[in-house]
């Protein structure tokens, strides 16, 4: 009796959880997000391993406007040209989240050039004024410790997956490596090509052109991988960039930004540590004691601009 008495009260609890997951994935889907930021595209506005809220609903309604950092899937991800298929990759599972801060919005101009050796963007023929730019230099850094890095180079591994282990930092030169305000630098994992200034990357420096350019006319559509490029906005296009243009992969490489991408507009920094781990709780297991020592207390519950 109690055995049949408690298939119901099974199947009634089973049915409430997946309704509330149901009502859960509907609200994340439609109504806000929250973002973890995995890379350093967007120093110093934003930092590996701070958590943002973003709201969706607005875009449902609106369309995004210049100088807002937005949410997106990965532009160049493989999607399915099976439109289930595709609904699946876009709002269950597929690709990654990207931000960047929108430069161009439909209709727009815009156009890169370098001026007096520093990139300038235009937009609709007015120069574009951007103090959002990182103004930090960038330095080399391993991701693993030294050790890690020894026995990896005596097993012999390539220069291929060694330059998958650098990552670029932002750096206070006139602070030492203990002291710098965004990441903890351990100072053995800094690469040195043996020339400090070649060692730093510094703001303002253009991205290298890969082949030389001709002559190309305002009318054409070009973008060169670089700190050069020339596009007409069409319809739900958008032109996106980081703030850390020394080290942003955005439409300077992959061009104009598909409109259906977008699913939100950051608006709120709600938690921020020098960590790169998805979980918090993993790294607090981790590293007990060195998990506090990471957080950067001061970038908590701020709006982002």
């Amino acid at each position: 009796m109690q055995s049949r008495a408690g298939k119901p009260g099974f199947l009634a609890t089973f049915k409430e959880v997946v309704v509330l997951l149901l009502v859960v994935f509907v609200i994340r889907t439609i109504g806000f997000g929250l973002y973890q930021v995995p890379t350093g595209s967007m120093e110093t506005t934003m930092l590996v391993g701070e958590r943002f809220f973003a709201d969706k609903l607005s875009y449902w309604f609106t369309k995004p406007k210049a100088g807002e950092i937005i949410a997106f899937n990965d532009p160049i991800f493989p999607y399915s040209k099976n439109r289930l298929n595709r609904l699946f990759q876009e709002y269950v599972w597929g690709p990654s989240n990207w931000t960047k801060r929108v430069i161009g919005v439909p209709g727009d101009h815009i156009k890169g050039v370098i001026e007096n050796g520093k990139p300038v963007i235009y937009r609709n023929g007015q120069r574009l004024e951007e103090p959002y730019i990182n103004k930090y230099p960038l330095i080399r850094v391993f991701k693993i410790d030294i050790t890690e890095l020894k026995n990896l180079l005596r097993r012999g591994a390539s220069a291929e997956n060694m330059a998958g282990l650098v990552v670029l930092k932002s750096f206070d030169p006139a602070k030492p490596y203990d002291q710098q305000p965004f990441y903890t630098i351990d100072p053995r994992r800094v690469i040195s090509l043996g020339n400090d200034d070649a060692d730093i990357l510094q703001p303002g420096t253009p991205l290298r052109l890969e082949k030389e350019l001709g002559s190309l006319p305002d009318e054409s559509n070009y973008w060169t991988r670089s700190d050069i490029f020339n596009v007409h906005l069409g319809p739900n296009e958008y032109w996106v960039m980081g703030d850390n243009r020394l080290g942003s992969q955005d439409s300077r490489f992959f061009g104009p930004l598909d409109g259906r991408l977008i699913h939100g507009k950051i608006l709120f920094r709600l938690w921020s540590q020098d960590s790169d781990e998805s979980w918090w709780i993993v790294d607090l297991v981790k590293h007990p004691i060195d998990f506090w020592k990471r957080v950067r207390w001061s970038r908590f519950l701020q709006r982002i601009r």
